[in-house]
């Protein structure tokens, strides 16, 4: 049973399916980003998140855009770097031009200062801040690639939780690394006021119905989806529960709902 602290109203303009989809990646994001307990980014910093065009991080290229910094995604394919720009990002890195696969790289400096080198020629800076929760794959690239100074902050490890990284660049330039984890009601709350104001949009790009679960969790566990994939569990169908009109959202429409699986 849940507490009546433990409860937020909906958004009057979203739909079901596109309120479910946002608390969990939109709120740790935004612990991540923005917390006390995250990096705390400010305006003018240079974010990048890794799998801009993933749950996670379509909220982090919304947030970092809305708060003033300048994000910078990185994703697998043309397809989603459309829709990483589509969701925030200032500029976006295809990992494959840097020579980054599904693996942890062999040297991960060799592949870092490909990534730096791309995103100074897109930005003109290195990262403040990289928004990591890829894990293994990604991480040894992430400490060597952010700034002087600067923040690796970090809620998972989808690709493997033992990282390995040149420790003499985290020392010796002052690096920091900061674990975060889910929000708080505090931070939930605000997130929600965010989606109520149509400052940040749901990332919903596609709703199954409950018996169509399995082939839902194959879509992510192949990385074939963007944003978030809905399964509906109580609605009969999808586009219900919008009692008035609010800000545009992006999540599909009833019509929409089942065309875009591919």
């Amino acid at each position: 049973m849940a507490r009546a602290s433990q409860l937020l109203p909906k958004s009057s303009h979203l739909t079901w399916e596109a309120a479910a989809s946002s608390p969990l990646c939109a709120g740790t994001a935004y612990r991540m980003l923005v917390g006390d307990r995250g990096a705390r980014m400010t305006q003018g910093d240079v974010v990048l998140i890794w799998g801009a065009a993933g749950g996670l991080g379509a909220y982090a290229a919304q947030l970092v855009r809305n708060g003033g910094g300048i994000a910078v995604g990185v994703v697998s394919s043309p397809e989603k770097a459309e829709r990483a720009r589509e969701y925030g990002c200032h500029a976006v890195v295809d990992r494959t031009e840097i020579g980054l696969t599904g693996d942890a790289p062999a040297d991960p400096t060799v592949v870092g200062k490909r990534l730096g080198k791309r995103i100074r020629e897109l930005v003109g800076d290195d990262p403040h801040i990289v928004f990591e929760h890829v894990g293994r794959a990604t991480f040894g690239v992430s400490v060597f690639v952010v700034r002087r100074g600067g923040t690796v902050v970090t809620c998972g490890s989808s690709t493997g939780y033992r990282h390995e990284f040149d420790n003499r660049y985290l020392w010796m330039r002052l690096k920091r690394v900061i674990g975060s984890h889910g929000a708080n009601l505090h931070e939930q709350a605000s997130v929600a006021r965010l989606l109520d104001l149509g400052l940040i949009e749901p990332a919903l790009s596609v709703t199954y119905t409950l018996d169509e679960v399995a082939e839902a969790a194959r879509l992510v566990q192949t990385n074939r989806h963007t944003g978030k994939v809905g399964v509906l569990a109580l609605a009969p169908r999808a586009g219900l529960g919008v009692r008035e009109k609010g800000p545009v959202r992006r999540g599909p429409s009833e019509d929409q709902a089942h065309g875009n699986r591919t």
